[in-house]
C-alpha cells in the first residue's frame, strides 16, 4: 500500500541516473551509469537499490518525481521526429533566417546553426492577423483540408502550428488543428497560441517546433516509464520536474515537452535554494558539475534568477545568439560543456581544449576502464589526487590510474612536453577557468559582485572543484550540502507543483485599459491554476504576478514582478513605480523621459512549500580522526601537497579540520586546498572558509 511520506526522485544526466528515496526524515540516495537505449532501466535499477538500502518495497513508494536530458538531448542531437511547421503565406523562412543580431560581430565567416526543420518540411496558408488579433485575411477550412493532402504524402508524425500573431488572437491555429484532428488522425499538433503566446514569431516558432518535434518521442518515453515502474511495484503518480523550477503530471509533460528541456538543472536550482533559505543566505551561486555539463545560477533572496527566453544547443560556447531559442518560463543558468566525463584536446594553436564533447557512460572517462581512450576531466581529477580509486560512486566503478595517465600523456602531455601530472594540471586548470569566466560574465550581466555571495555546490563533480573556483572568483565561503553528489534528485521532492502562463499583449503605460489588465490577469490565473489543481487537487495554490517591462524604443524587456494587490488593482502608477525601481537596480539609473511599455503577462501558479528550517549554529571543535593520507595536487601553489583524509560520516557538527585534505562519501569528494578550511554545520552542510592570516 503507497505511503504520501515515501517520495522518489530520479534526475536522468548525461552520465550518471541519480535516485533518492526519502522515507520520512530518513533519505537514501545511489548513483547509476545512464543506459542510453533505454533511459528507465537505469531508474528502475537505482528505485530497487535504495529500496533495498530503506528496507521497503517498491509498492509503498506514494510519489515519483522525475527530471531527464531525454528532450535536451534529442534536440542537439536532432534525433526527433518526422516533423511539419504550417505558418503564415511569407513566413516559411522565419526560423532559418533568424533575428538579425550576430552572436560574432566580426566573423565574416560566421556559421549559423541550421533550423530544425528543413524548407520542404514548411508549409503555408493564406491567412492574417494584426498585431491586436484582428482578422485580416481570414482562413479557409478549404485550404487546410487541400494542404492536409500533401502532409499526408510527407508521412509526418507531428506538426508545429505557428501563425503571425496568433498570440493575440488563436482562432484560426485552433481551426487548424480541427481540421488536422479529422484529416490526419494520429498526428500529434502543437500550437504556439498554446506552447508559447508570446510576441516575436522566431523565437515562438522555434518553441513550436521543438515541442512538435521531441513530442512523440517524449509522450512515448513518459508512458513507458509510467508503465514500467508499474511493472515493478512502483504504481504511484509519477510527474515531472519542468524547466521553471516545479513539478508538472506526466500527461501535461507529454503535451509540452519544451518545457522539460532544463528540468534536470531546475532542480538543482531549487536545491541550492532550499538550502539558501535554511541558512539565510541572500546572495548565493549555485555551482552543479556534473558528468557532462556544469550549471551555474544566481539566487537572490532564496529565489533563483529565471527568465523566459533561453537557448539550446549553442555552435559557439558562450555565445548568445549562436543556439537554439525556447521561449518558454525557465530557471536562467548559464550551462557549460565541462562535467566529469568532459574530453580534452589540442586546438590548433596546441592549446588545451575541454569539452563541450563528453564521454558520457559509454564508453567514460578513459580511467573508467569501458574503453574510452582520450583524457576527460575525471581522468585528470584522479591523476592530481581529488578522487580514490578504489571508492568512486561507493566502490560500484573502480577506476583505473594509470588508463588515465596513458590517455592525458598521449592527447596533452608528449605534444606539449609534459608529464600526467602536468597536463592533468593543465586540463583542470582550463575546465575551472572555463567556469568561473562564464560565471563572471553572468554575474555582470545581470549587475551582480560574486566578492558578496556564498557557493553551493553540488552534483558528483562540483566538491571536487568547488573551492579552486572559489579561488578564482574570491568567494570567501562555499558550502557543500549532504546529498551533493545527488542533488538534483534532492531539488525535485524540494519543488512545488507548478504552472506558468504568458501573453503577449503590447500595452504602452499612456493607453493603460485597467479593465483589459484585470481581465488578462483573470484569466491567466485560472490557466495556471486549472493545471496545478489537475496535479494537486486539494493543495491551498499561490499566485505570483510579473509584467516584461521596457521603455520605448528598446529591443528587450525586463521582468517586474507585481504583488498580488497592485495586479489584481491593476495600479498603472504602482506598476511604473515596480519597473523604475527594478531598472534602476539593474541598470544604475531610469531612462528619463521615455514612456514605458508592457509587452508580456505573466502568472505563476504553486503550490506553497513549507519554509525551511533554519540551520543552527555551531561552533568550530576538533579535528574528526582521519582515515590515511595521500598526495594531492594543489592548483594554486603549483605542487603536490600532503593531504590528510577524512569520512564525511565522521564529520559531526562542529567538527573543524584545516587543507589540504579531501572529504570522502559514496557519491563525491569534498576536496579542501592549502587555502581553506571545513567545518561541518549542524544541518550537515561542510562549509568551506578561507583561511585566517596568519
Amino acid at each position: 500500500m503507497t505511503d504520501p511520506t515515501i517520495r522518489l526522485g530520479a534526475d536522468i544526466g548525461g552520465t550518471f541516473t541519480d535516485v533518492v528515496l526519502e522515507v520520512g526524515a530518513d533519505r537514501f540516495s545511489t548513483k547509476v551509469l545512464t543506459t542510453y537505449t533505454a533511459p528507465e532501466d537505469a531508474i528502475v535499477t537505482g528505485l530497487h537499490i535504495v529500496c533495498g538500502k530503506a528496507g521497503i518495497t517498491p509498492d509503498r513508494i506514494g510519489q515519483i518525481i522525475h527530471g531527464t536530458t531525454l528532450a535536451t538531448n534529442a534536440l542537439i542531437e536532432r534525433r526527433g521526429a518526422q516533423t511539419a511547421l504550417i505558418t503564415t503565406e511569407g513566413f516559411r523562412d522565419v526560423i532559418e533566417m533568424r533575428s538579425e543580431s550576430r552572436f560574432e560581430q566580426y566573423d565574416l565567416n560566421l556559421t549559423l546553426p541550421l533550423p530544425l526543420l528543413s524548407r520542404d518540411q514548411r508549409y503555408t496558408l493564406p491567412e492574417r492577423m494584426d498585431a491586436q488579433g484582428g482578422v485580416l485575411i481570414q482562413l479557409d477550412r478549404a485550404d487546410v483540408v487541400t494542404l492536409c493532402a500533401e502532409l499526408r504524402q510527407g508521412g509526418y508524425d507531428s506538426i508545429a502550428v505557428g501563425l503571425l500573431h496568433s498570440y493575440a488572437n488563436p482562432a484560426h491555429e485552433r481551426l487548424i488543428r480541427e481540421v488536422l484532428a479529422q484529416e490526419l488522425p494520429g498526428v500529434m499538433v502543437s500550437l504556439s497560441s498554446d506552447v508559447s503566446p508570446q510576441m516575436r514569431e522566431y523565437e515562438r516558432f522555434n518553441t513550436t517546433v521543438a515541442n512538435a518535434y521531441i513530442q512523440p518521442l517524449i509522450a512515448s518515453y513518459l508512458h513507458r516509464l509510467a508503465d514500467r515502474l508499474a511493472a515493478e511495484g512502483a504504481a504511484c503518480p509519477v510527474f515531472l520536474m519542468h524547466s521553471g523550477g516545479g513539478i508538472m503530471d506526466i500527461a501535461t509533460a507529454a503535451d509540452f515537452p519544451v518545457r522539460l528541456v532544463e528540468s534536470g538543472p531546475a532542480g538543482g536550482a531549487v536545491f541550492a535554494a532550499d538550502i539558501a533559505a535554511r541558512h539565510g543566505l541572500d546572495k548565493v551561486l549555485s555551482f552543479d558539475m556534473g558528468g557532462t555539463t556544469a550549471k551555474i545560477c544566481l539566487i537572490r533572496d532564496q529565489t533563483p534568477k529565471t527568465a523566459r527566453v533561453f537557448e539550446v544547443a549553442r555552435s559557439y560556447r558562450f555565445k548568445k545568439g549562436s543556439g537554439m531559442p525556447i521561449s518558454i518560463p525557465v530557471i536562467d543558468m548559464v550551462e557549460i560543456g565541462a562535467g566529469g566525463g568532459s574530453l580534452a584536446h589540442l586546438d590548433a594553436l596546441n592549446r588545451i581544449t575541454v569539452g563541450p564533447e563528453s564521454a558520457g557512460s559509454e564508453p567514460g572517462p578513459a580511467c573508467y576502464g569501458r574503453g574510452g581512450t582520450r583524457p576527460a576531466v575525471t581522468d585528470a581529477d584522479l591523476t592530481l589526487g581529488k578522487l580514490d580509486p578504489a571508492s568512486f560512486a561507493g566502490g560500484t566503478i573502480p577506476l583505473d590510474p594509470a588508463a588515465a595517465q596513458a590517455a592525458l600523456l598521449a592527447h596533452l602531455g608528449d605534444a606539449l612536453h609534459m608529464d600526467a601530472t602536468e597536463a592533468a594540471w593543465g586540463l583542470a586548470e582550463v575546465v575551472d577557468e572555463n567556469m568561473a569566466n562564464a560565471a563572471r560574465v553572468h554575474a555582470v550581466e545581470n549587475g551582480e559582485d560574486l566578492s558578496d555571495y556564498t557557493m553551493i555546490a553540488f552534483g558528483g563533480a562540483a566538491p571536487l572543484h568547488a573551492a579552486r573556483l572559489c579561488e578564482k572568483l574570491g568567494i570567501a565561503r562555499c558550502l557543500i550540502p549532504p546529498g551533493a553528489g545527488v542533488g538534483s534528485a534532492i531539488g525535485f521532492l524540494r519543488a512545488p507543483f507548478s504552472f506558468e502562463a504568458n501573453r503577449s499583449v503590447f500595452m504602452p503605460l499612456s493607453n493603460f485599459d485597467a479593465v483589459t489588465v484585470r481581465a488578462l490577469f483573470t484569466e491567466m490565473r485560472e490557466e495556471a491554476t486549472t493545471f496545478v489543481r489537475s496535479c494537486s487537487a486539494d493543495a491551498p495554490i499561490v499566485c505570483d504576478y510579473k509584467v516584461f517591462m521596457r521603455y520605448k524604443g528598446q529591443g528587450w524587456e525586463i521582468p517586474v514582478p507585481l504583488s498580488q494587490e497592485v495586479a489584481e488593482a491593476a495600479d498603472a502608477d504602482a506598476i511604473l513605480a515596480r519597473f523604475e525601481a527594478d531598472y534602476a537596480a539593474l541598470f544604475g539609473r531610469t531612462v528619463q523621459g521615455m514612456a514605458a511599455q508592457i509587452t508580456v503577462w505573466s502568472v505563476n501558479a504553486r503550490t506553497p512549500t513549507s519554509a525551511a528550517p533554519p540551520a543552527a549554529v555551531v561552533a568550530a571543535g576538533a579535528t574528526p580522526d582521519s582515515m590515511t593520507d595521500r598526495q594531492l595536487f594543489d592548483a594554486a601553489l603549483g605542487r603536490s601537497t600532503q593531504a590528510t583524509v577524512y569520512a564525511r560520516a565522521a564529520m559531526s557538527p562542529g567538527a573543524h579540520l584545516h587543507g589540504p585534505a579531501a572529504i570522502t562519501e559514496d557519491e563525491t569528494t569534498i576536496i579542501v586546498p592549502d587555502s581553506r578550511t571545513a567545518t561541518a554545520l549542524a544541518d550537515g552542510c561542510i562549509a568551506l572558509d578561507v583561511k585566517d592570516a596568519p
